[in-house]
C-alpha cells in the first residue's frame, strides 16, 4: 500500500472512531509525494556498460532514488562516451551539460592534483579508512569545500578495494626493469612511475586492450580480477602484478552540479545521499564477492601472478613522499586535504595493524594449510 493511500484510509478510520464526519488534519494535508515536483536528470558515467560493477553503481543509484521518491525523481544513466567522453564527466557536470556524473577524481589530476585525493593516492588510505575519514573525519567537509570551487557537490559512490598492480608484457624483476616502460596509469601513480623512469600514459578503459595488443604500451593497470577479466588483458599481457600500491582504496564518486543540487527539494537530496551511500557499500561488496573467483579463472587461463620487487616498492614509496611534499609547497588545496588524510592514516594504521592485519595473516596461513 502506498503511503498516501495508507494515510487517507487511516484518516477516515479516525473520523469514524471519533463519531464525526470531520476529516483530521493529517488526512487533509497532501502527502509529500503529491506536493513534490517531478524531476528528470541525466547522469554521465565514465564507465562502459560491460563493466557491470562500476557502471552498475549508477544504475543502483537511479533505481533506489526512483523507489524512494515514488518515481518523482528520475535519473537516466548514460555510459562513458554516450553523451560526454569518459574523462569529460567532471567538466560536463561543472558546466551543467549534465546534472550529475559517476567518475574518478584522479582522471582530472591535470586540472588540479587535489582531485586525486577524492579517489586515492599511492600508499594512501584503504577503503575502510577512506570511508571513516570521509563520513566521520574531516573528509566530507574538506572535499566539499574544494569541489565547491568547481561548482560541484561530491559523494562517495563505490570503491574497488586495494587493486591489482597491472598487466605486464614482460616480467619485472627489479627496479631497473621499470625504466623506459610504457604503462597506462592515472594520477599520482603516473607521477611516481615517471620518477622511477617509466613512461606513463592515461587511456580510457576501452582503449587499453588494443594499445596492449599492438605494443603501443608495455603494461596497464585497470582495477582488479573481475573487471580485468572482462576486458581480456590476460590475452595480451600474461604477468599480473600486485599490489597496486598507488590504489589502496580508490573511491568512485558521484558528482552533482552545485546549482542543480541546491534546487533539489530536501527529500530528494536525502534520497540521493541515501542511495549514494548504498552504492558505495554494495560496490565494494560486489568486488569482494567476485574477485576471488575471477583471480582463479585468470590463473587457470594463463595469468602469472607476480609481487612487485621490494626495491621497486621502496623506491615508489620514497618517490611518492617527495612528490607530496613538493605539491604541498605549491598547492594550498592539496596540502589542506592531504595533511588531514595523512594525520588520519597515521592513527588509523596503528589500529588496523594491531588487530585486523594480525588476525588476517594468521587466518591466511591456516586456510592455506587447510586447517
Amino acid at each position: 500500500m502506498q503511503r498516501r493511500e495508507f494515510i487517507k484510509q487511516a484518516g477516515l478510520g479516525l473520523a469514524t472512531v471519533a463519531g464525526t464526519t470531520a476529516v483530521p488534519a493529517i488526512a487533509q494535508s497532501p502527502a509529500p509525494s503529491q506536493s513534490l515536483p517531478t524531476i528528470k536528470w541525466r547522469l554521465a558515467s565514465s564507465f562502459p556498460k560491460s563493466l557491470d560493477t562500476l557502471y552498475g553503481a549508477s544504475d543502483l543509484l537511479a533505481r533506489r532514488i526512483a523507489e524512494l521518491t515514488e518515481g518523482k525523481f528520475e535519473i537516466r544513466v548514460f555510459a562513458g562516451g554516450e553523451i560526454v567522453p569518459p574523462n569529460g564527466v567532471l567538466d560536463a557536470v561543472q558546466q551543467n551539460t549534465v546534472e550529475c556524473g559517476h567518475t574518478c577524481g584522479y582522471y582530472y589530476h591535470g586540472k588540479n592534483k587535489a582531485f586525486s585525493l577524492d579517489t586515492t593516492i599511492p600508499f594512501g588510505l584503504s577503503v575502510r579508512q577512506m570511508n571513516a575519514w570521509y563520513y566521520h573525519g574531516e573528509g566530507q567537509a574538506l572535499l566539499r569545500e574544494f569541489f565547491a570551487k568547481y561548482n560541484v557537490v561530491n559523494f562517495p559512490g563505490g570503491n574497488t578495494g586495494t587493486q591489482m598492480g597491472g598487466w605486464f608484457r614482460k616480467e619485472i624483476k627489479s627496479l631497473d626493469d621499470l625504466k623506459g616502460l610504457k604503462i597506462r596509469i592515472p594520477g599520482f601513480g603516473a607521477e611516481v612511475f615517471l620518477a622511477l623512469g617509466a613512461v606513463p600514459q592515461l587511456l580510457p578503459g576501452p582503449e587499453i586492450y588494443p594499445a596492449l595488443e599492438r605494443g603501443a604500451i608495455d603494461a596497464a593497470e585497470w582495477v582488479g580480477p573481475y573487471d580485468d577479466e572482462k576486458l581480456g588483458f590476460h590475452k595480451v599481457a600474461k604477468f599480473y602484478y600486485y599490489p597496486a600500491w598507488w590504489e589502496p582504496g580508490p573511491v568512485i564518486s558521484f558528482y552533482i552540479n552545485k546549482e542543480q543540487w541546491e534546487k533539489l527539494p530536501k527529500p530528494y537530496q536525502t534520497a540521493f545521499e541515501t542511495a549514494a551511500a548504498e552504492a558505495n557499500i554494495r560496490t565494494m561488496a560486489n568486488y569482494d564477492a567476485r574477485n576471488p573467483l575471477a583471480i582463479q579463472r585468470l590463473v587457470q587461463n594463463g595469468a602469472q601472478l607476480r609481487r612487485y620487487p621490494d626495491d621497486a616498492l621502496k623506491a615508489a614509496y620514497e618517490a611518492a613522499q617527495k612528490i607530496y611534499a613538493e605539491e604541498s609547497a605549491r598547492n594550498v588545496d592539496f596540502k589542506k586535504i592531504f595533511d588531514s588524510m595523512r594525520a588520519f592514516q597515521q592513527v588509523s594504521d596503528i589500529w588496523t595493524g594491531l588487530a585486523e592485519n594480525t588476525l588476517a595473516n594468521f587466518m591466511q596461513a591456516m586456510l592455506r594449510a587447510r586447517k
